[in-house]
């Protein structure tokens, strides 16, 4: 029997759910921390001015609450709780492309109010749940690729079905309306649009065939009844995060992965599936009708996702790449850097509460033009360690350094990070790099269970330095410099740019860093990206319901930050119950487009279901973001 409440638990919750971890452990001892905002990292900065400081006055809730300074060059909007998207004064916003609109012709009208998308026309129309996307010149035109997540299915299927798939054809729904959609979009005059019937609209799914690239293509642990072979594998899938390679290609990244297997028959033994959550029921009763999701039945087939995909969006008839060197764990995004040094720099980051921040740098040097031919299946993969004195290194995952080999180091990620002795982070979610410096960001969007309960290896997460507060219900956002302006170097600095909190509802580390006020406090942060102007543009996927501890944030948002100045203000809102996802810019920078995930009510329509949305926001005088 299926629980078909499944489909309802967040997926940090589906995890725990599955797989629950102890409370009782070496941490209950943990001393409760009062920690005042003054001397919270004991005064020490790495940056100056621009660092999370507490106490400080660097940046007073009066100072940061007034108007646009001119850098910004707008005012910020208030927080809100509607059902709208909200903009500052002189920007407007409109739907670019909703879940079930056409990207063909012959899929026109297809999408019902009453019955959402039916199969056959289902791999034919935008997906749900719009995640991380990127924006493609492609010989003079405009193409943007942008995940879809995963599904809602007491959206999409049948109310008979409750939720829960009851047939192959409805898993075959599912399998469709996720994975990654690439098309071509144009300025009419009137706005963006989709351009219907365009040569490069294509579909990614759950069964598009791609290859396995890498070091692990042919290995035992990723041959399958099916692929004996090793070197093929089907779909890409619970697609969050994104990336854009210097040489044009697209990077979707494979976060939850582990929620679409279950096991019908008996478990295969493996610390592999533990720490990786996979066994039991799926989320979505995959494994029920489709023998490549049970684990009883293919147990390397979990095996073969969680990866970085490369997707070249100027060729619809191209066969997506999974690159293996890159790791597999819970990927958010993939934000590439060329090196002062010529190699090139991934940075990565693993979405699960205690998990890992990773860097993979190439063998090989690259300049602009040439073949990338190898530069993401011949490198290095290494995971931070942040040292409480704000200084940092890169630790290498080799065969020296964790003790298992180098198949193993890739499958099995999680595992060598914990045996290489990385910090333990809050659930690292996008990287994002400074293009006017050497300079990095993630965010840490928040982990409820840090100085309670170890993560999913039995590893430490008392407080750290970058991650310093017990049950961190809000996130920060931790930045850091390679040494030498290098971001192929084995150390760096790093500092708290912001701390994200509540001041009206606490006067203590929870209260944020000063550059947090009742004028544009958040939690969680998510997504990130800078805009060519070196802004920081932060998007938040948290709590919504403004009460609480959460009282006076209302719905999700996306703010802007200056990284020299720390300043941080809210450009934007998203309707109740939505997560702000992805952001990219049109090629003359005029035009940006930003995600909106699971939104509530019936929004954007008005009417019926609710619809995951791109949405495209512009200045009306016209002028460039940056």
């Amino acid at each position: 029997m299926t629980d078909t409440s499944l489909t309802d638990l967040s997926w940090d919750d589906f995890d725990e759910h599955r797989d629950p971890r102890p409370v009782e452990n070496q941490f209950d001892a943990v001393v409760e921390r009062a920690v005042s905002r003054r001397g919270f990292l004991g005064g020490a900065l790495a940056f100056g001015s621009g660092a999370a400081v507490f106490g400080s006055g660097l940046l007073s809730s009066t100072s940061m609450s007034q108007a646009a300074t001119a850098k910004f060059n707008f005012a910020p909007v208030d927080v809100a709780t509607d059902f709208e998207i909200h903009v500052p004064a002189g920007f407007k916003s409109e739907v670019l492309v909703r879940w079930g609109d056409a990207l063909w012709s012959d899929a026109e009208g297809a999408y019902s109010a009453e019955t959402g998308v039916s199969l056959d026309v289902s791999d034919k129309v935008f997906g749900e749940n719009t995640d991380g996307m990127e924006l493609f010149e492609v010989d003079g035109r405009e193409v943007i690729a942008v995940n879809s997540e995963y599904v809602n299915p007491k959206i999409n299927l049948p109310a008979a079905s409750e939720g829960m798939a009851k047939s192959a054809d409805e898993v075959a729904l599912l399998k469709n309306l996720q994975g990654v959609t690439v098309m071509e979009i144009a300025n009419d005059g009137q706005g963006y649009k989709v351009v219907v019937d365009s040569p490069y609209n294509r579909r990614i799914t759950h069964e598009t065939e791609m290859t396995i690239g890498g070091p692990l293509a042919g290995h035992d642990l990723v041959k399958t009844k099916a692929d004996p072979t090793g070197t093929k594998v089907r779909g890409t899938m619970n697609n969050c995060g994104s990336g854009k390679t210097l040489w044009g290609t697209y990077l979707t990244c494979e976060e939850n992965f582990n929620g679409y297997f279950g096991a019908t028959g008996e478990m295969p033994e493996g610390e592999g599936y533990i720490r990786y959550g996979i066994g039991g029921q799926g989320r979505y009763a995959y494994e029920i009708f489709d023998p490549r999701y049970d684990i009883s039945n293919e147990p390397n087939e979990p095996h073969r996702h969680g990866f970085i995909t490369e997707i070249d969006p100027s060729d619809p008839t191209s066969t997506p790449v999974k690159r293996t060197a890159l790791g597999r764990f819970k990927h958010e995004n993939a934000e590439m850097v060329h090196a002062s040094d010529g190699r090139i720099v991934v940075y990565l980051g693993d979405d699960e509460r205690g998990e890992y921040l990773y860097r993979y740098v190439s063998t090989n040097s690259w300049t602009e033009g040439a073949s990338p031919e190898g530069l993401l299946d011949d490198g290095t993969l290494y995971v931070a360690k942040f040292n409480d004195d704000l200084s940092g290194e890169w630790l290498p995952l080799t065969p020296q350094t964790t003790g298992m080999d180098a198949a193993e180091i890739l499958a099995f990620t999680r595992m060598a990070a914990s045996a290489a002795g990385g910090t333990t982070m809050d659930r690292p979610e996008w990287v994002a790099v400074n293009p006017l410096r050497a300079e990095a960001y993630v965010a840490l969007t928040n982990n409820k269970n840090r100085g309670v309960k170890p993560n999913a290896g039995g590893d430490d997460t008392a407080p750290n330095g970058p991650n310093p507060r017990d049950t961190n219900n809000y996130g920060q956002i931790v930045r850091w410099r390679p040494t030498g302006e290098n971001h192929a170097a084995d150390s760096f600095a790093w500092d708290l740019y912001v701390m994200a909190g509540n001041p009206t509802v606490y006067d203590n580390a929870y209260g944020g860093s000063d550059n947090v006020n009742d004028g544009n406090m958040f939690n969680s942060p998510d997504g990130m990206a800078f805009s060519s102007d070196g802004l920081l543009w932060i998007q938040t996927d948290g709590n919504y319901k403004n009460e609480g501890d959460f009282a006076g944030m209302g719905n999700n948002q996306m703010l802007v930050g200056d990284p020299e100045t720390g300043e941080i203000i809210r450009f934007m809102t998203v309707p109740y119950g939505a997560e702000v996802t992805g952001l990219c810019w049109s090629l003359d920078k005029t035009v940006a487009f930003v995600g909106v995930q699971h939104p509530g009510g019936s929004w954007p329509d008005g009417a019926g279901k609710p619809r995951s949305s791109v949405v495209s926001v512009w200045r009306e005088d016209g002028a460039a973001f940056g």
